[in-house]
């Protein structure tokens, strides 16, 4: 029995990069074997034990045969005579498939550390072209590893298998896995600008693909169009560290757009009720996590009001805060201002920023505190007549916002709210 380091924490010690998890490779064993050395079972569609010390996975090396359509159409054979190059020529890229072996030497039979100083993604064999999820896979990594390119050959692989419907065969939950870990890398446009070149993207995310082409508002840098902007958008808010529901917001932010009039271009009149919809459409088809859909849904809807925050009366700004549950939910209010802060930021001719002082962001927060701030119990015990306390504590509220500071004369800082 001989086991091997193998995947991304070879590839990313070689890197120079931090190591997490560490996957291996038993080759010459069996499950009776591994049982008998204290390993414990944790696979199921094949041979995966966990070490009874490090608590690190161990897989039997295993070949795979295409028996099906999508990712899931795959018979596996782990058995001991299963060599180590046969299983690592069932990986995705070269650059995944070097192994380690306990004294340190690499096994590297398919020239993955070559591609790694070349900064290439390359497939392995043609049976990369078996399974769709390596597309998304590729994409995810273009948005880590923002230095590498896709060879030529593995781009046009990539072209052909999204000819052939692969990609159609994806379920929604690996879709939307590949999809989160991919928006929370340092660029995630690049995820999203693989998919538009191999032509995923019109597949997987249709309603993001619509949105280039699409001309932004002429006060926008009409040069770049809503999808380009979208694009930006992203990159802008993994440069401010948002979460995922936050960068999932601002990705889907823009969707009804690609809905306007083509006689009333590059103008958008009340995109955000179309731009909500879709948001929610597409949440709800991807399973995105209810978090990440309630937050793209109340963005879409609430960004271009948002913006307008030195202009708005105090009673319009507590019907949004309202609407927007901030009394009882402050915190995904002031996430969402994030996102809207991101919106700001990308935008052309201005490089990715890190701060947040955007200024109608600051008015809303202030709002928020000052309607936090109403003690609702004093304003009920106030009110003789008892039906009358609803109204009464909606008048304190608008109160204490017509109370904040008035804010400096709007200065272009702020969001068209046709836009």
């Amino acid at each position: 029995m001989r086991a091997y380091i193998v995947g991304g924490a070879v590839r990313d010690a070689l890197l120079g990069l931090p190591v997490k998890d560490r996957d291996w490779v038993v080759v010459g064993s069996s499950p009776a074997d591994m049982l008998a050395h204290g390993f414990r079972p944790v696979g199921k569609d094949f041979p995966v034990f966990l070490h009874p010390a490090s608590g690190e996975e161990y897989a039997l090396a295993r070949t795979e045969r295409k028996s099906g359509n999508g990712y899931t159409g795959f018979v596996c054979y782990a058995a001991p005579e299963v060599t180590l190059e046969e299983d690592l020529a069932r990986r995705d890229l070269t650059i995944n498939a070097i192994a380690r072996d306990e004294n340190g030497t690499l096994i590297d039979p398919y020239g993955g550390v070559a591609d790694l100083r070349a900064r290439v993604f390359r497939h392995v064999s043609p049976a990369f072209a078996e399974d769709p999820l390596r597309i998304l896979r590729v994409a995810r990594f273009a948005a880590r590893f923002t230095d590498f390119r896709i060879a030529p050959e593995t781009q046009a692989l990539m072209r052909h298998m999204v000819a052939l419907g692969e990609v159609d065969h994806l379920v929604a939950e690996r879709v939307w896995q590949e999809f989160a870990r991919g928006l929370m890398e340092s660029h995630p446009s690049r995820m999203i600008r693989v998919l538009r070149e191999c032509g995923a993207l019109a597949h997987i995310l249709p309603e993001v693909e619509r949105l280039f082409g699409v001309p932004q508002p002429a006060q926008h840098h009409p040069e770049i169009d809503t999808g380009e902007h979208v694009l930006m958008v992203i990159d802008q808010a993994a440069a401010m560290k948002l979460p995922l529901a936050a960068r999932w917001a601002c990705l889907l932010h823009d969707l009804g757009k690609a809905d306007t009039p083509a006689a009333i271009l590059p103008h958008h009149y009340g995109h955000e009720a179309k731009s909500a919809e879709r948001a929610r459409v597409v949440s709800e088809r991807l399973k995105a996590p209810t978090d990440c859909r309630d937050l793209a849904v109340m963005l879409a809807r609430e960004h271009g009001i948002l913006g307008q925050a030195d202009i708005l009366r105090p009673e319009t700004m507590v019907k949004v805060l309202e609407r927007c549950d901030a009394l009882r939910r402050p915190e995904r209010f002031l996430l969402m201002l994030e996102a809207a802060t991101a919106d700001h930021l990308g935008r052309g001719g201005q490089d990715r920023r890190t701060d947040r002082e955007w200024h109608p962001a600051l008015r809303w927060r202030a709002a928020v505190g000052a309607i936090r701030a109403v003690d609702a119990g004093a304003v009920a015990r106030a009110c003789s007549d008892k039906s009358q306390i609803p109204a009464a504590v909606h008048a304190a509220r608008i109160a204490a916002v017509r109370a904040l500071a008035r804010p400096r004369p709007a200065d272009g800082n702020g969001l068209d709210v046709n836009a």
